[in-house]
């Protein structure tokens, strides 16, 4: 958004504001439907057919009504609400840069739509929330995603990285690593055995997969691995968590 500001600030601001808008639709416990979100902020949401976006935000009344958040056809569900978020998001991002002080005229497109992309993921997994269920559910992705079912398994993830503890997420397609991240590290380490042997596990058994204490490399306090298979597509996630002086 801006180097001046510390990102500390603006996550602050941005969490802060969609707990703000969350309350405003009455919104307080997961799963958050962005849908019946939107109606109570006073948007309206309507099918777009067709479209080359999945959602765009139009006044069809001129500037006396909430707005209208016309929604692509698409079969993900998890797709659709992120959409509608991120369209909420469109429309308050303002309140992110009044927190910081700036104008959101002065804005650039890209930090605006930066701000967007950040609100969606806070309405649709509030930081105090997750942080919550995370620890009640020691982490485990697929109970997270239970109880967060309109969010994605790879947004949960994501998020993750954005709080405590130090972590790497690992994201693999059809057996090969796309992407692999750390919230300690500016770039994540390779993969060690044990990360290694536990996505490879739940690769093939298609079950879920945590490595023992004696299996795991010195700094690392806790490895596993989660299937997420379709019957045309194998993808999986791995959690490696890190030592906090490590």
């Amino acid at each position: 958004m801006t180097t001046d500001i510390p990102e500390e600030q603006v996550r602050a601001a941005v969490e802060g504001v969609a707990l703000e808008v969350l309350a405003e639709g009455g919104v307080y416990a997961p799963p958050v439907d962005a849908m019946l979100l939107a109606g109570r902020l006073g948007m309206m949401v309507a099918r777009d057919g067709v479209s080359q976006t999945r959602a765009r935000f139009v006044r069809l009344n001129g500037d006396d009504d909430g707005g209208t958040i016309l929604l692509a056809e698409e079969p993900r569900p998890e797709r659709r609400h992120w959409a509608v978020a991120h369209e909420i998001g469109e429309s308050y991002a303002y309140r992110v840069f009044e927190e910081l002080g700036l104008h959101t005229v002065d804005a650039a497109p890209a930090a605006r739509e930066a701000v967007a992309n950040r609100l969606a993921g806070c309405l649709l997994l509030p930081r105090d929330w997750l942080m919550r269920d995370g620890a009640a559910l020691d982490w485990d992705l697929l109970e997270l995603k239970a109880r967060y079912a309109t969010a994605s398994h790879e947004m949960i993830g994501r998020r993750m990285l954005e709080m405590p503890p130090p972590l790497i997420i690992t994201l693999a397609d059809h057996g090969r690593q796309q992407w692999r991240r750390s919230n300690r590290y500016l770039r994540a380490p390779a993969m060690t055995q044990a990360e290694t042997d536990a996505w490879q596990a739940a690769h093939r058994q298609g079950a879920a997969t945590r490595c023992e204490r004696g299996e795991l490399p010195e700094g690392v306090e806790d490895v596993r691995a989660w299937p997420i298979h379709e019957p045309q597509w194998k993808r999986e996630i791995v959690r490696t968590e890190l030592s906090e002086g490590w």
